[in-house]
């Protein structure tokens, strides 16, 4: 990858966030590595949510965690072969980078835990839709984090942010149906464990008026 593309933008934002208040970029280097727990405790809050609807809608929840780990799988694949070192190291005009720069041969193309905070949010979107007010400015900011402690080039986040989302929206649409009859079986298992996690579903008529 030409680091070129977007060496001169990376530089600025590390001079930027030299210039703010040290709680500020402690703030950042903390929601970097925050923000996947974050994502975590979402993706139980979402299946737990998601246990009295539909085969449909369990499906999905139960996938975005999976196709979450996929997009990361796919991510590290990338860094394998691209090989890009990280801006801490090849920029030396750059201000010195916040967090710890990583050692030799963690790539930086592209990034990790944008790819996951893309497909963290798109797949936490795809089973509540209305929290993507919530997770999609996260993933956001989450990306930026990695740029202003400086440990990433901004083509790294950007492109690790797409290549989550549509790993995932492939993943969840590929996936759904055959979760769905699975997890519709576990819901009529006499396995209390199994049933307990696919939830009870939706009660037919149990919204409708008498």
């Amino acid at each position: 990858m030409d680091s070129s593309i977007t060496r001169g933008l990376y530089r600025d934002i590390t001079d930027f966030a030299h210039s703010t208040p040290t709680w500020f970029q402690h703030s950042f280097e903390l929601f970097t590595e925050a923000g996947l727990l974050i994502f975590g405790a979402l993706f139980v809050v979402v299946w737990w949510r998601a246990r009295s609807g539909s085969s449909a809608a369990i499906a999905v929840a139960v996938l975005a965690p999976l196709a979450t780990a996929t997009g990361y799988v796919v991510s590290e694949s990338f860094k394998s072969i691209v090989d890009e070192e990280r801006p801490c190291r090849t920029v030396t005009e750059a201000a010195t980078s916040l967090a710890a720069c990583p050692p030799v041969g963690d790539w930086s193309f592209p990034s990790n835990h944008s790819t996951i905070a893309g497909a963290a949010a798109v797949a936490l979107a795809l089973a509540w839709p209305k929290i993507a007010l919530f997770t999609v400015p996260m993933a956001l900011l989450m990306a930026f984090s990695r740029v202003f402690v400086g440990v990433h080039y901004p083509h790294d986040v950007v492109v690790g942010l797409v290549l989550g989302a549509v790993v995932t929206v492939l993943f969840v649409k590929v996936l759904t149906k055959p979760a769905g009859a699975v997890l519709m079986t576990m819901r009529g298992s006499g396995t209390g464990v199994l049933a307990w996690f696919a939830g009870p579903g939706r009660r037919v008529g149990a919204h409708r008026k008498v």
